[in-house]
């Protein structure tokens, strides 16, 4: 434990960070599996979705719960995986 005032508060800060995190994380895979899961479905639900799902990996990208190029090659690999359902 901490004895220090200011890593007290530092240890405080890093837990309210760690749940954000974990929630953008979690959002994150919700998504990408709902994506998943529609492969085959209609386009414009497919869109939608897939929509959804590029914004929590940007906004997780953005608040550096991952890397830029890991959210660019989650994406990628996404619309990959729903591209032959479009034809």
């Amino acid at each position: 434990m901490p004895n220090l005032q200011n890593a007290k508060k530092a240890l405080r800060v890093s837990d309210r960070k760690r749940v954000m995190n974990d929630k953008r994380r979690r959002a994150i895979k919700e998504t990408v599996k709902g994506v998943r899961a529609l492969v085959g479905a209609e386009t414009k639900i497919i869109a939608s979705e897939l929509s959804k799902a590029y914004q929590a990996i940007d906004k997780a990208a953005k608040r550096g719960v991952i890397k830029k190029n890991t959210a660019n090659r989650r994406k990628s690999r996404l619309a990959k995986a729903v591209k032959p359902a479009k034809k």
